[in-house]
């Protein structure tokens, strides 16, 4: 007597539920920009750092009520004397905002869970060109308190000096130097060498052109451009000609845009670690 084993029919292919296609849809660049606002205050530092905009906005208010002269409270001192740490702060914010991901190693992290890196370099840029914008609009508020305030102690009337048109150039001024910091972060993408890196732009460059301006008469007429730093002051102090404008437009180009392109391509191209 034989056994007979039977095999259990192979199922109909009508009985194969057909696969759904899923579509990969990238993260919204609102969410991005979100999560890279809130990376900026996560840590300590970062916040410290973030806090200090408004921190020394009131400190240079009081020090020009404390020890200005009366003929002195204006609009425009208090927008010189906020100005001037801010200058430092706001590309110090911009360049952490960069090197942040390698040295605090979170970069394969953040590549990881989005590996568009240009979509997460434009975040960052967008959530540094916002607070420089956000930070200059306190910094006006601030001083314009400060004006209201030293007018009050001292008698006189409040002397209002800067125009809408001024306050674009300095918001301005001070968006392309938080650039600067930003392409150096990107360039560098090490804070202690992009910070060092900065302050050689900010410090050292413009001493050493302006000190061959002075003793070499072919490099004075030079100078406006091959001098980005030059050509950012003077949206500071004067007003802006056509040719002010290209000269600024060139050194931009050399100083900013290249380098920043050379090193958007390596962060696209290099192995995160």
């Amino acid at each position: 007597m034989t056994t007979a084993t039977q095999t259990p029919p192979l199922p109909r292919t009508t009985d194969v539920a057909p696969a759904t296609a899923r579509t990969v849809r990238p993260i919204p660049m609102s969410r991005l920009a979100r999560v890279e606002l809130r990376k900026m205050f996560d840590t300590r530092a970062g916040f410290w750092l973030m806090a200090s905009v408004g921190i020394v906005s009131v400190l240079a208010t009081a020090a020009v009520i404390i020890w200005a002269p009366d003929e002195a409270i204006t609009l425009e001192t208090f927008s010189t004397a906020i100005g001037m740490p801010l200058s430092v702060v706001l590309p110090i914010i911009a360049i952490l905002s960069i090197t942040s991901e390698y040295s605090q190693r979170t970069g394969l992290t953040t590549y990881t869970l989005v590996p568009w890196r240009g979509r997460v370099i434009t975040s960052k840029l967008v959530v540094t060109v916002a607070i420089g914008v956000v930070s200059m609009a306190l910094a006006l508020a601030i001083g314009t308190l400060g004006n209201l305030l030293g007018s009050a102690i001292t008698g006189l009337d409040a002397v209002w000096d800067i125009s809408l048109e001024t306050f674009g150039y300095i918001v301005l001024a001070n968006i392309l130097s938080m650039l600067m910091g930003f392409m150096l972060g990107v360039l560098f993408r090490s804070s202690a060498g992009a910070i060092v890196g900065y302050f050689v732009y900010s410090f050292v460059l413009p001493v050493a052109f302006g000190t061959l301006a002075a003793f070499q008469e072919w490099f004075r007429d030079l100078q406006p451009w091959v001098d980005v730093n030059f050509a950012i002051t003077r949206l500071f102090d004067q007003t802006m000609t056509a040719e002010y404008w290209q000269q600024l437009g060139v050194t931009s180009v050399v100083w900013l845009w290249i380098p920043l392109a050379l090193g958007l391509r390596a962060v696209l191209r290099a192995e995160v670690k």
